[in-house]
């Protein structure tokens, strides 16, 4: 599996890097424990990746150049692969101190994490894409290398199973599902590509999706 592209842009000091990972760190790791299932393997990827963007700040562009889905893509390859680099992550952790207390997930977060462990790994990391990243089709198909059509195949799907597997849950889709996951009613894949806060024109638009 290769490595993606190196980041592109002007660079950042070690000032502006902090910031960006202080913003970004809670949520790559919540959104990264919905693909894994496993909160300290997120926590652990998250890091891991965090570190190779610390590595290459000198071509971060924090304006345009996409880099928190940099760092999620490298996360994920890094929790497929189980390949660590211990002395470094470490390096990088006694740099930045002790950890931010991260509060526990929400129950009904919890509950959706179950339900998207018992779907199948490539429906499971399109929905969590989709669904609770606020990435439009298009921009899923990017960052998991799919076409299009294969990434609505896999986001029809995976709904259908997590509608079966939250039935009789306060997350039944029967009911709207509970807070904050953004796969209630109208919102699945056939809703248009756009984003959930500006779906385009003619679009019906998702409900909002909070980060996690």
């Amino acid at each position: 599996m290769r490595p993606p592209d190196k980041p592109r842009g002007r660079g950042v000091d070690e000032e502006t890097f902090d910031a960006f990972y202080a913003a970004s760190v809670g949520r790559l790791i919540g959104q990264l424990y919905a693909m894994t299932g496993d909160l300290a393997e997120a926590q652990d990827v998250v890091q891991e990746a965090f570190v190779r963007a610390w590595e290459r700040r000198a071509q971060l562009d924090l304006d345009g150049g996409a880099p928190e889905a940099w760092v999620r893509t490298v996360a994920w390859r890094l929790a497929v692969s189980r390949w660590r680099r211990m002395r470094t992550a470490l390096s990088f952790a006694r740099r930045q101190g002790p950890p931010a207390t991260v509060p526990p997930p929400e129950p009904h977060h919890v509950l959706l994490v179950q339900a998207l462990r018992g779907i199948p790994e490539a429906q499971r990391r399109a929905v969590v894409l989709h669904h609770l990243c606020d990435l439009t089709v298009e921009q899923v198909a990017a960052e998991t290398d799919s076409p299009v059509g294969t990434v609505k195949s896999h986001l029809s799907r995976g709904r259908a199973s997590l509608a079966r597997l939250l039935a009789d849950t306060e997350l039944d889709p029967r009911t709207g599902l509970g807070p904050g996951t953004g796969l209630g009613p109208g919102s699945g894949p056939d809703q248009g590509t756009g984003s959930a806060t500006d779906p385009g024109p003619g679009t019906a638009k998702r409900p909002e999706v909070p980060h996690v």
